[in-house]
């Protein structure tokens, strides 16, 4: 549903019961004045149905409408997921009048065209463009189901019909005091003496808690701080400090299904979900990012990683546990989590040696926690996870450590 002038248009939506679903692509109007329903009649073809699509309304009074998902029934028990990717635009004519007339027509933008996903939201951003934030793309492996998620911009130049991706500036007095500093350097000991030095670069911290089953829930920060890279030219690194790479000091972790608002041309992002295994973590964070300087992501509620809720399922004769894991599943894990801890005692993992990096602790113990991992989760996980929470728990270890 998006607001229009003076009505509330709805689109779409689905409706399933236990034996059959069914999607759809109409069209209603709420008029505002006279709070009455109306069913519309573009004319055209419009988009085929489906629900979890976005829309947005154009200064002129026209509907924008993108994605969505929608299914198919193959055969019996068998159905077919779809994810649109398409865009249309719901025009109106006479909006107000008694020959008000809608009409649909499909948009085929250029640019750089936000890969596909579900879960994203949609808000009306400043300069007459709207903006794409996270989502989830659902990839399927034999019989499970994983999701890659995402914590990207994407804007609509709604004037232009054009996608592109946002891009972080980074703080303008960093990008200053790295250019003074350089100069100086330059100055005083020659341009040899100044690449001999590495650059300031974003660190990359990722805090993962390791469940006893072996999941991993991921939270991923982007801090300034020194960081080794290979020696580039002076263009490059200009070239990087105009692009704002340097500049970024953190992010929302990726998320689907976030609440997103702008006022005064700052974007608001709160919450959301995201799935690790066969748990959904609810977010509570809160961030924002002013859409003008796009220089950094402020964060205004920070997210304790521990304290995530995730509600679990049950079998239908063990309805009473299932109930009580949705209630305190959380708190319930977390102590189990301690407990296996506790009872393996940190002395028995290989020990952290001074000033080794998570990398290179990683490189020289993880044959070491691979077993720990397969101990865990059993002869039947496949190798590809195993490996994954290996990792996890040796990064674990080793911020606990150090």
């Amino acid at each position: 549903m998006v607001a229009c002038k003076r009505q509330l248009i709805i689109f779409g939506g689905f409706h399933e019961s236990a034996r059959d679903y069914i999607y759809y692509n109409d069209v209603y109007a709420f008029n505002l004045d006279s709070f009455t329903w109306s069913k519309l009649a573009p004319a055209g073809i419009g988009p085929a149905p489906r629900s979890g699509c976005q829309m947005t309304a154009s200064p002129e009074g026209n509907v924008i409408i993108y994605g969505g998902y929608s299914k198919q029934r193959i055969k019996k028990d068998v159905d077919k997921g779809t994810l649109h990717t398409d865009m249309f635009l719901l025009k109106a004519e006479g909006v107000g009048k008694e020959e008000e007339k809608w009409t649909w027509s499909r948009l085929s933008p250029s640019g750089v065209k936000p890969p596909p996903r579900s879960g994203f939201s949609v808000a009306v951003g400043p300069g007459n463009r709207s903006l794409l934030f996270g989502g989830v793309q659902d990839e399927e492996e034999e019989e499970s189901l994983e999701g890659d998620f995402f914590n990207d911009i994407y804007f609509y130049d709604m004037g232009k019909n054009r996608w592109f991706p946002a891009q972080l500036k980074g703080p303008k007095s960093e990008k200053r005091k790295r250019r003074r500093g350089r100069q100086a350097k330059s100055e005083a000991a020659g341009d040899e003496e100044v690449e001999q030095r590495p650059p300031q670069g974003p660190l990359e911290i990722i805090k993962e808690v390791v469940a006893e089953d072996g999941t991993v829930m991921t939270i991923k920060q982007v801090i300034s701080g020194p960081a080794e890279e290979k020696e580039r030219s002076e263009s490059e690194e200009e070239e990087e400090e105009e692009g704002g790479a340097l500049g970024q000091q953190v992010e929302p972790c990726p998320r689907s299904n976030a609440m997103v608002a702008v006022k005064h041309g700052v974007l608001y992002v709160y919450g959301g979900m995201f799935e690790v295994g066969d748990r959904q973590f609810t977010l509570s964070d809160l961030h924002s990012i002013d859409l003008h300087k796009m220089e950094e992501w402020k964060v205004l509620v920070e997210m304790d990683p521990k304290a995530q809720e995730w509600l679990e399922e049950s079998e239908s004769d063990e309805e009473d546990d299932d109930v009580e894991g949705a209630e305190g599943g959380e708190e319930e894990e977390e102590s189990s989590e301690e407990e296996s801890e506790d009872d393996e005692g940190e002395e028995q993992h290989p020990a952290v040696e001074p000033g080794e990096n998570p990398e290179e602790y990683l490189s020289r113990t993880e044959q070491y926690w691979i077993k720990v991992a397969r101990s865990h989760m059993g002869p039947e996980a496949k190798e590809k996870k195993v490996v994954k929470v290996a990792h996890a728990m040796a990064k674990t270890f080793h911020e606990d450590s150090v």
